[in-house]
Formats: C-alpha cells, sequence, structure tokens
C-alpha cells in the first residue's frame, strides 16, 4: 500500500537547500511522513558507492535500509558514515547483496560495483520491484543493456543512469543550441577523453583480503585468483571487468550528442590503439574509433583533435555543422558561428527544462513513475556503440551492424561477442 500510495505524489519534490549541513537535514528527515519515504539500499560503497550514500541520505524523504559491499570492512565503514549524520538510522550492513531483494520494504538499489556486476544487479533488482539507480557504464556487454531494458519495461520500474553531468545547465544549453539549426545540419562529431591506463606494475597472485569475498566479487565473470592490481581499484583497466578509460567515460561524453541529435546504432564501426606492455593491465592505453551513421560520422579519439576549440580541453564534444561549430565539455561550451566566437546565442530561446539534480530527478520520477533523465532507453542506445567499438578493437577490423536483425552482418566471430557466457551458478535472464 505505501507503494501505491507513492503513485500519487507530485513528482516535483523539492530539491535540497543549498548550504544546508547534513546534520541539518537529518533532523528535517523526522519531519516527512512514513507514506511519502523512499526507501533506499546501496550495493558497492567504494569510492563512487559511499558518495551514494552521501546523495540519497541527503534527502529528508529518503530513509536508508542498508550498505552492502563483498569487503565486510567497507559496508562497515560505510554504515558508520552514515550514521555520522544520521544518528538514528535503522541500516544495516550486508555483503550479499540478495538478501536486499528479499526485503520487500525496500524500494530502490543502487549500485556503483565493477562494471560485471551492472547488469545482473539490476536485472534482479528488477524483478524484485525494486527500481535502480545505477552507475555508468549501463552493462559490460551488448546483451546485457538489452537484456535490461527488457526487464525494467517488463516490471515497470524507473532507472537512472549515473550520468550526473547530464543534469547540468551546460549541456541542456548545448542540446538547446544544437537542435535549433543555428549550426545547420551536423555531419560530424568528435568525442575525446585522454587515454593512459593505470601504473599496476606486475604484481603476482595472491590470497584475497581476509574480509573479502573473492568468490563473490567475481561473480559471473571467469574465475581466476586474487591480484592487486585488479582489485579494488583498477578493475577498470581489465576486460573482464570493464573496458578502460573508453569504457568508463564513454557515456559522459557520448551522452550529449545522442540525446542532442536522438542518435540510432551505427551502420558501421573501426577501432585501432594500443595496448599495454609495461603494466598488467589488458584494455587499450589509447583507442581510437570511427562510427558511420545515416548522413553523420562520430569519432572518439584517445588526444584531444587538432581542432578549433579543442585546445586545454582533456575531454569534450564537437559538433559540425554547415553553418558553424560548437565545442564543449562538462562545464563550458565556445560557438565558431558567422566568423565570430560565442559562448552562447541568445536569439536561441531555452527550450528544455532544467534538473533539480540527477538523483532528485530519479526520486521524483520514482513518486510519479515518469521517465527519468537518463531512462533506460536513452542509456540502452547510447551505450551500444561504445560496445561495438571495443569488439572491432579486440578483432581488429571493421564491423557492419544490421540494427533491424541486431546482429553485425556477415561476422560470426563479432556475434559471439555480443555476450560473455556466465560463470556458473549465475545466468542472465529478464
Amino acid at each position: 500500500m505505501r507503494l501505491t500510495r507513492r503513485r500519487f505524489l507530485a513528482s516535483a519534490a523539492s530539491a535540497v537547500g543549498a548550504g544546508l549541513g547534513l546534520p541539518a537535514l537529518a533532523r528535517g528527515a523526522a519531519e516527512i511522513s512514513p507514506n511519502e519515504k523512499i526507501v533506499v539500499a546501496h550495493v558497492g560503497v567504494g569510492g563512487m558507492g559511499t558518495a551514494h550514500v552521501d546523495w540519497f541520505a541527503n534527502f529528508p524523504d529518503v530513509e536508508t535500509a542498508a550498505v552492502c559491499d563483498v569487503d565486510s570492512v567497507r559496508a562497515a565503514a560505510a554504515l558508520a558514515k552514515l550514521k555520522e549524520f544520521r544518528p538514528d538510522t535503522r541500516a544495516v550492513a550486508e555483503t550479499d547483496f540478495r538478501r536486499l531483494l528479499d526485503r520487500p520494504d525496500i524500494d530502490v538499489i543502487t549500485h556503483a560495483t565493477p562494471d560485471h556486476w551492472h547488469a545482473l544487479i539490476a536485472i534482479l533488482a528488477f524483478q524484485a520491484g525494486k527500481h535502480v539507480y545505477g552507475e555508468k557504464p549501463l552493462s559490460y556487454d551488448m546483451t546485457e543493456g538489452q537484456a535490461m531494458l527488457k526487464a525494467c519495461r517488463r516490471y515497470g520500474r524507473v532507472f537512472q543512469l549515473g550520468t550526473q553531468i547530464h543534469a547540468d545547465d551546460n549541456y541542456h544549453r548545448v542540446v538547446e543550441l544544437v537542435r535549433s539549426g543555428v549550426l545547420g545540419t551536423i555531419h560530424t562529431v568528435r568525442l575525446w577523453k585522454l587515454g593512459g591506463d593505470a601504473g599496476t606494475g606486475f604484481p603476482p597472485d595472491s590470497d584475497p583480503p581476509p574480509t573479502l569475498d573473492w568468490d563473490m566479487w567475481l561473480g559471473p565473470a571467469p574465475k581466476r585468483p586474487f591480484n592487486a592490481a585488479i582489485c579494488p581499484y583498477n578493475f577498470r583497466y581489465f576486460w573482464d571487468y570493464s573496458a578502460g578509460v573508453f569504457g568508463d567515460f564513454w557515456c559522459h561524453v557520448a551522452d550529449l550528442p545522442f540525446w542532442a541529435l536522438d542518435l540510432g546504432a551505427p551502420r558501421t564501426v573501426s577501432a585501432s590503439g594500443s595496448d599495454p606492455l609495461d603494466h598488467a593491465v589488458t584494455t587499450p592505453g589509447f583507442m581510437d574509433a570511427e562510427f558511420e551513421f545515416p548522413n553523420l560520422k562520430m569519432y572518439w579519439h584517445s588526444r584531444p583533435p587538432d581542432v578549433r576549440g579543442a585546445q586545454g580541453r582533456d575531454l569534450g564534444i564537437q559538433f559540425v555543422g554547415t553553418q558553424g561549430e560548437l565545442v564543449a565539455d562538462y562545464g563550458s561550451r565556445v560557438i565558431f558561428l558567422d566568423g565570430k566566437q560565442l559562448d552562447d546565442v541568445p536569439d536561441v530561446p531555452a527550450t528544455l527544462p532544467r534538473s533539480p539534480g540527477h538523483q532528485r530527478n530519479f526520486l521524483d520520477c520514482v513518486k510519479s513513475g515518469a521517465a527519468t533523465e537518463s531512462n533506460i532507453a536513452h542509456a540502452a542506445r547510447m551505450t551500444l556503440p561504445m560496445h561495438m567499438a571495443t569488439i572491432a578493437y579486440r578483432l581488429g577490423r571493421k564491423l557492419t551492424w544490421d540494427a533491424e536483425r541486431w546482429e553485425f552482418v556477415g561476422d560470426e566471430a563479432a556475434n559471439r561477442m555480443r555476450h560473455r557466457p556466465y560463470r556458473a551458478p549465475w545466468f542472465l535472464g529478464a
């Protein structure tokens, strides 16, 4: 009944007041009716996961039910931090997220785990009737993303991808400018993020820390001995768990053109780069990719390209149109139009409603049932080319995609790489 009543609450809940400290927010939480509170549990409470705990405990209408991590020390530390500013919390620390799924009082699961766990946790949460705030990238592989989309729709849940930059005013304004047509027809898009890899060296395999459930950390990934080069911080530089800098930053950068131009799947993709030689990591230190869409080409660069406005930006996006160009990063933009360099075009009206904040938007949509800013459909569409590029890189050849059949044309090896089979007893189902 509590969830049913929430459906009738107004979706535009007030954002947290600027400058209000955590203890004050904790006192405000007691003034919210239990029927209006959203009960949240957090899975994976390392660096970003700790931020999740802070973000959501910051809202008076959120109650934290549990923090969960396969490392019991991390779980205990996150709970202790929560208790510092929510001393009355009844939250518990867990080491197995499946215990959270069995609790009917929990409405929302957030996850900030390594990438190879993203899809499975989300799908199981959807099946258990939970809404999900999930960190990027959306999924480890192509098929997982589609399974997440299917499960989210089937069980009628709300999902938000953790592309926090999406909520900022700069991205909204860039979308308005591009959609306005002031740049003309966009025919080229360049994306970039300075590459590199972690300086892990070559540590030997060893026993895992006694507080870490290593087998659970691996989950659906292939079984292998513990190695300090992988866990806890540098997993993203190993193919078995992630896709390096490219996979880490793709969604933050590609989010903007997929949003502004409503792009579908590319027709072809190719990629090249350099494999690491001086560390244990396996993903490329530097990777470039080229995507061909109908009437548009997109490029990913691992170094800033030699174009106007890119200088000094280790991360950026360039839109090239028939009438002008625009270069943006997270917080700024520059426009080249009619021989002038501008930071805005005042004649272009504001047409997009501004975000109340990425987490606040998610919570409002949990109450209303509306689609979030970084909803599952947008996230799946935007993430697919990233996975296509990693397959092209690993195979060393250009790939052609048939969107209707959802397969690579005439390439059995590429089609097999759309999904990596899970290690038993885990399996992918939606």
